[in-house]
């Protein structure tokens, strides 16, 4: 079996902020989203490269939680057993 996903970042920037949302497509990609805030110090200049760096590490960070908060489930389901997993 071969599958293959595809991570899209999504950006939304103003002044001081920069959000992203991370998610996945292709064929049976779990429908999870991840979403990362980066905020401006407002004592810095503005640089939306810095900012969408750390948006997206977090929003790519809240998306792998999440897949393995369903992995999880995944397992419990199938086991009927309480499973924890980690990094």
């Amino acid at each position: 079996m071969h599958n293959h996903w595809i991570v899209d970042l999504n950006f939304e920037e103003d002044e001081s902020r920069t959000s992203c949302t991370a998610s996945l497509s292709g064929f049976s990609a779990p429908g999870v989203r991840g979403i990362g805030i980066a905020r401006r110090n407002p004592d810095d200049s503005p640089d939306s490269t810095i900012g969408e760096e750390l948006a997206a590490a977090r929003a790519c960070s809240n998306l792998a939680h999440q897949l393995i908060d369903k992995a999880a489930a995944g397992i419990e389901t199938r086991t009927q057993e309480s499973t924890r997993l980690t990094f």
